[in-house]
């Protein structure tokens, strides 16, 4: 669901514009077929299934797996609408590295090489965070991984309160993304185009820390996490515009 990840856009090519994905025939094809049962809990799905993290009507083959640099921890409102929510994207594209819980189902950080990536006051850059962390002096090395674990938030921004007050996520480093605008079809009414989606915001901090951490050239390694994002986008976008025809 949209969640305000990044304040202060700047001006920049259309944010879906030139991703390397892998082809959507596999998608096309299945769109074609209409929704089928998911085999776990027998509902209708297209896709994949939100609620079993699985995919319905494609094939594991066609689809891309993403390999990332750090493990993701995504932690979701219980209120949250599985089925409007993008965070089953980066899991079942990353399925490796990432993690879903639903609160108040929340893992012990007592490392501090882990970040929250949460906006407001205290909040610092993904540049900032370098040092913020301690881990400065650790990425001189091109490709050294100085975090172990970045968490989300996955929820509105109405129900944000009961998650990002939550004492077992107070120590964590608040990491801000600064200069994104969402392209998310379910906009929260009366948000600003600053309120990211949370596939696009695990998307854009792996690319900032990509090339802001690592130190490291970006050249479309995360891309495949818009896999889904971007051939739904299209898809929602087209039927609006036929719609707005008729």
């Amino acid at each position: 669901m949209s969640y305000p990840y990044c304040n202060n856009p700047v001006p920049a090519s259309p944010p879906l514009h030139g991703l390397k994905l892998a082809p959507h025939r596999e998608l096309e094809q299945a769109q074609q077929r209409g929704r089928l049962k998911c085999s776990s809990c027998g509902g209708s799905r297209m896709f994949f299934c939100y609620t079993c993290c699985s995919l319905v009507g494609v094939s594991q083959q066609e689809i891309p797996s993403v390999k990332l640099p750090i493990k993701i921890d995504i932690i979701k409102h219980p209120s949250e609408v599985d089925g409007k929510s993008t965070a089953i994207h980066a899991k079942i594209l990353a399925p490796d590295d990432v993690t879903i819980y639903t609160y108040p189902c929340i893992p012990e950080y007592e490392d501090d090489k882990v970040v929250l990536v949460f906006p407001g006051p205290g909040s610092v850059s993904v540049e900032e965070m370098t040092w913020e962390a301690g881990i400065e002096g650790q990425t001189e090395t091109p490709g050294a991984c100085p975090l172990q674990r970045v968490v989300f938030i996955d929820s509105t921004w109405n129900q944000t309160t009961r998650i990002i007050t939550d004492e077992r996520l107070q120590a964590l480093l608040r990491v801000e993304l600064k200069t994104r605008k969402t392209c998310f079809w379910r906009h929260q009414k009366g948000s600003p185009d600053t309120y990211l989606a949370t596939i696009e915001a695990v998307y854009y901090f792996l690319k900032d820390y990509q090339e802001l951490c690592l130190r490291q050239e970006y050249t479309g390694q995360y891309d495949n996490l818009m896999y889904f994002y971007c051939y739904l986008h299209t898809l929602i976008n087209k039927a609006k515009t036929t719609a707005g025809r008729r």
